[in-house]
């Protein structure tokens, strides 16, 4: 029985570190600038629109970042996460 247990017991801590380092992965940061310094956000998806952008979702982030689905002037589905507050690109993917 106290075997069960302690086998219980490290089963459950195991799979708390690994959800606790899967979402650790997940959060990109982009910027600690308070929101007062970042870009407009309609002028920002304009200037994205501009480039040749189709942009299907554009969100904020936890990371405090610009993150935008859609596709880009190739026509290349892609999520790209945005430093707010300069536009920089901080973490890109493209299919």
């Amino acid at each position: 029985m106290r075997a069960t247990l302690l086998a219980s017991i490290a089963v459950a801590s195991g799979a708390l570190l690994l959800s606790a380092c899967s979402a650790e992965e997940s959060h990109t940061q982009c910027t600690s600038a308070p929101q007062s310094e970042w870009m407009d956000q309609a002028q920002f998806q304009q200037g994205l629109e501009e480039q040749g952008y189709k942009i299907n979702e554009f969100k904020v982030t936890e990371g405090q970042c610009y993150e935008i689905y859609g596709f880009n002037a190739d026509d290349q589905k892609v999520e790209i996460y945005f430093n707010p507050v300069d536009g920089s690109i901080v973490k890109q993917e493209m299919e």
